[in-house]
């Protein structure tokens, strides 16, 4: 054989036990997917021996057999036939579903803990020259993270620190300087940031400018506000904004993304990535990390089992893990979007009832 059997164009949701050793089937060929049946001798393949670590429970174990990342999946079913299905918004099924017209203030509630978030209708609490509000909390059903919208203009914000939470910032709108822990760095729209733990952050807008900051903290923090700005910048990382990058896009299927913010800059349990998803529905699908969507241009439907509610610019989608769900552009030109996953590195790992 020179390359292997795609057993299943997607991953293999599999429950382990800690500190048990398992043999992954690299071949295809195994009737026990995705575990070795000793179907692989003669082929030039062989089983990847792995043990569980002490916190696993649930793994995602590569169906393709195309991963890079063996026994794991890294998403590369998604490029494969049959890896990227679509769903039809017409179906009998999907024609029974309604839309949520209801709202709990700002946010359109589907099913589980899953909502949409509309920035517009919420109220920005002042504080300085900076408003705010909190679209993902706690009190939200979010279980990792909390994200707040921030908008400054004219005169500095406040200094702030999330206490020592990673801290992932996406600048919606404008350009100006946010300052880490004593070091200034120009952002502008589009560009994601890196903030350390315990590291404080201040705002700026250029002149004449109003800039807009989707922050996010991991674990669940809150907003701690200073008398003045620290110095504890971490030099070790000194890379901390990351622009947009065509060259850098990830094909997904029809749609493609590319990683901001991860592990190469210091983010080891945020992940942030922009992507586009041009006018399709996929099909419904579950991740094994917690997910927020902001929507930057477009519209669409945020479906999930039993409701969906539309989305549009602006909107942010809140998805808890293991939420079944399936994101539809409706615009001709599609859906550009920022996501941010927690706990996770790779946005393209999903798996399927």
């Amino acid at each position: 054989m020179s390359s292997p059997v795609v057993a299943r164009p997607k991953p293999c949701l599999v429950n382990v036990k800690p500190g048990r050793t398992y043999f992954w089937c690299s071949c295809g060929r195994s009737a026990k997917q995705p575990f070795c049946d000793g179907s692989h001798k003669g082929t030039g393949f062989a089983p990847i021996e792995f043990t569980a670590g002490a916190q696993d429970e649930e793994l995602l174990l590569c169906g393709c057999k195309h991963t890079r990342s063996g026994p794991f999946c890294d998403g590369a079913h998604t490029n494969l036939p049959g890896g990227s299905p679509l769903d039809d918004p017409l179906s009998p099924q999907n024609r029974d579903i309604p839309v949520v017209t209801e709202r709990d203030g700002p946010r359109a509630l589907l099913n589980g803990s899953c909502y949409v978030f509309s920035p517009r209708l919420a109220a920005m609490q002042p504080r300085g020259s900076l408003r705010y509000c909190y679209m993902v909390s706690a009190e939200m059903g979010s279980l990792y993270q909390a994200q707040l919208l921030m908008e400054v203009s004219g005169a500095t914000s406040p200094v702030m620190s999330l206490g020592s939470c990673d801290v992932i910032l996406f600048v919606g709108a404008g350009a100006g300087t946010v300052t880490i822990s004593g070091r200034a760095f120009p952002v502008k729209a589009t560009d994601g940031v890196y903030i350390r733990p315990s590291e404080a952050i201040q705002l700026s807008a250029d002149v004449g400018q109003t800039l807009k900051v989707f922050v996010l903290a991991c674990p669940l923090g809150e907003i701690t506000w200073l008398d003045e700005m620290l110095t504890n910048f971490d030099s070790q990382y000194g890379q901390r904004v990351v622009p947009v990058d065509p060259d850098q896009r990830t094909a997904m299927g029809p749609r493609y993304f590319q990683v901001l913010v991860d592990k190469r800059i210091g983010s080891k349990v945020i992940t942030q990535f922009i992507g586009h998803i041009p006018r399709s529905k996929a099909a419904p699908h579950r991740h094994l990390y917690e997910e927020a969507i902001i929507v930057l241009s477009g519209e669409g439907y945020m479906w999930t089992e039993e409701k969906k509610a539309r989305v549009a610019a602006g909107d942010v989608i809140f998805l808890p893990r293991k939420q079944l769900h399936s994101l539809e552009a409706t615009s001709a030109d599609g859906i550009d979007v920022v996501g941010v996953i927690c706990p996770g590195d790779n946005p393209s790992i999903n798996y399927y009832d």
